[in-house]
């Protein structure tokens, strides 16, 4: 989900991480302004957004280290006052977001959170419980960073709910992506070929090519016909194997020549090519093995499900009470589709009665597939809350299945989206700003 690299930028970003939290967690509260031993102001608003306020201090600190490495850079430096102006919007647009994301009810736990700070430090090559006195030398904060670190991934989950899902992936954007990802795939894998090679000189005639077409023709339908590749290798080809029975060996496909490599992705184990022709002459290949293509088997759990979102009037406790009222209406009628249709919203699996397909781990966000892998067959989950909002669940059942193509796909369409999400990010962080209250004070 994000990452911090320690090695060579360590401490210049961890400190624009860590000092950008001051007072972080009074932003809802209206600040007064401290008077200072000299009689002036040593803090103020900055400006005011929906229901919270970004202070000067936040912004000041965020400028002087931006300063700081302007300078150390060199170079021109744009005007004080449009660096301290885009660190004012930067902080606007993620307080907005912050307070989006909590209106939502989304919580990182301290158990994702301690998840998410093992995954830097083991980056790192250091422990979870080094990590603290690592950023101690550089001079963080520990709560500091957890703080930002929580934020974070607080706006990631948001972005993952309102952003991800409105990206659209077209059947032609899919198709595109598949025959590219193939060709790559392909070179990846390795190859067992055996190999015989008719060769024509540069300066061959057109009766002379006709000749050793011909001869790779016969020399196939001869192998067709039930004589070994190996002697017909040894006995015609001038292949730099031809002794060896025109046993290549193993070799990656970036190690081979396009063609061989696309002629031999599309054999099966055993399977003799047709002839074919390079600027070096004929060829036949057989494959005689091949790895990296192995097929997917997943487990994969069937469920449906009935989603309710919190809002401005339906809060969390309503939402849970809610769900469980609707579990027990499902337990009495015995018609968990039936109700899914009606209540869940859901719009994509409403429609199929809450059915969310067959899924492999790691496909539902961890909150929810905690509680599906917890479930016996043809139970149903007590009412639980996720990033989307809460939920109940049915558990249907398992099985082990080949989902290559599918997962080919899955991972396609996560490609092609995340390559759309910067832009789209900014569209909907543009979005959020433009309808959100925000007052600018002056500056003192």
């Amino acid at each position: 989900m994000m990452c911090h690299k320690f090695k060579g930028h360590m401490k210049r970003n961890l400190k624009i991480i860590a000092y950008s939290l001051v007072l972080m967690s009074s932003l809802a509260v209206p600040q007064t302004r401290d008077l200072g031993g000299t009689g002036e102001f040593i803090d103020s608003i900055a400006a005011i957004v929906n229901d919270g306020v970004v202070l000067r201090s936040e912004v000041e600190i965020q400028f002087e280290l931006i300063m700081d490495n302007l300078e150390k850079q060199g170079g021109q430096i744009p005007p004080v006052n449009t660096i301290r102006e885009g660190v004012l919007e930067r902080l606007i647009v993620q307080r907005i977001q912050l307070q989006r994301a909590d209106r939502y009810g989304i919580r990182v736990s301290d158990e994702a959170l301690n998840s998410a700070i093992a995954n830097v430090a083991r980056n790192n090559d250091i422990s979870f419980e080094e990590f603290p006195k690592m950023l101690d030398k550089e001079g963080i904060n520990y709560n500091d960073y957890r703080n930002e670190l929580r934020q974070q991934i607080t706006i990631e989950q948001l972005r993952q709910r309102e952003v991800i899902s409105r990206i659209a992936v077209s059947e032609s954007e899919l198709e595109n992506f598949l025959v590219f990802q193939k060709d790559q795939d392909r070179l990846n894998y390795e190859y067992n070929l055996s190999h015989i090679l008719i060769p024509v000189s540069s300066k061959a005639g057109e009766g002379e090519v006709n000749n050793k077409q011909d001869f790779i023709n016969e020399l196939y339908e001869n192998i067709i016909g039930g004589k070994s590749f190996e002697e017909v290798a040894i006995e015609f080809s001038e292949g730099q194997q031809a002794l060896s029975g025109g046993q290549l060996g193993w070799m990656k496909g970036e190690q081979l020549p396009d063609i061989f490599v696309k002629v031999a992705s599309e054999l099966k184990n055993g399977e003799l090519s047709f002839p074919f022709e390079t600027s070096s002459g004929f060829h036949l290949i057989k494959l005689n093995e091949i790895k990296g293509n192995e097929p997917i088997l997943e487990e994969q759990i069937k469920v449906r499900h009935i989603l309710i979102k919190t809002n401005e009037v339906l809060d969390d406790s309503a939402a849970e009470e809610k769900l469980k009222t609707i579990k027990q209406q499902i337990i009495d009628e015995g018609n968990f589709g039936a109700v899914a249709a009606a209540v869940s919203e859901d719009i994509g699996s409403a429609q199929d009665g809450g059915d969310m397909g067959w899924a492999a781990r790691g496909f539902f966000v961890p909150e929810f597939e905690d509680v599906a892998y917890s479930l016996e067959e043809n139970e149903i989950s007590p009412p639980f809350r996720s990033r989307y909002g809460w939920h109940i669940i049915e558990y249907l059942g398992k099985r082990i299945f080949d989902n290559t193509e599918e997962i080919q796909k899955r991972k396609a369409v996560s490609a092609i989206r995340n390559s759309k999400l910067a832009s789209e990010i900014e569209i909907w962080a543009r979005e959020l700003r433009d309808e959100a209250f925000v007052e600018k004070l002056p500056y003192n």
